[in-house]
């Protein structure tokens, strides 16, 4: 029974180790920057992570996953917009998140929409690749949607 516990334990504390190591930026322009830098299209992520239930679901069975993790280093830069209702955040923040929001139409959460982004003359242009939401199945039927909408480009 301690064998299974220390596997238990081991196993968890993996996947929480390489899901930490994931980059999520929480400012749109240092992502477009290093979008361009590297790129990969933006994967901006539309939550409400201290009250939507759906968005903290989405977490547990997809972004703090292994799998996730491993496509996510490869294939995009990853940005939080959050839109918390107990979790202080600066005023910066609320505004910039304010406006993509408006910008894409963002009506419910969770929403993960996909964008690559240019910046000209200090304007930013993004254009759509696709967005998508809580996928039933687990990782690996979420990134099956992902990859549908990452290999339109």
């Amino acid at each position: 029974m301690k064998k299974i516990s220390l596997l238990f334990v081991l196993f968890f504390g993996m996947q929480l180790v390489q899901s930490q190591e994931l980059k999520w930026h929480t400012d749109v322009k240092e992502a477009i920057t290093v979008g361009n830098k590297e790129n990969k299209p933006l994967m901006m992520f539309f939550t409400g992570s201290d009250w939507c239930g759906w968005c903290i679901k989405l977490q547990k069975e997809v972004l703090l996953t292994p799998e996730f993790a491993k496509w996510a280093k490869e294939n995009v830069i990853l940005v939080e917009l959050d839109y918390p209702r107990r979790t202080p955040q600066t005023p910066e923040v609320k505004q910039q998140n304010g406006e993509l929001q408006q910008a894409f139409g963002i009506q419910g959460f969770p929403t993960i929409y996909f964008a690559t982004a240019k910046t000209t003359d200090g304007k930013v242009n993004f254009e759509g690749l696709g967005s998508t939401g809580y996928v039933a199945g687990g990782a690996l039927a979420w990134l099956a949607v992902a990859n549908g909408i990452l290999k339109k480009t």
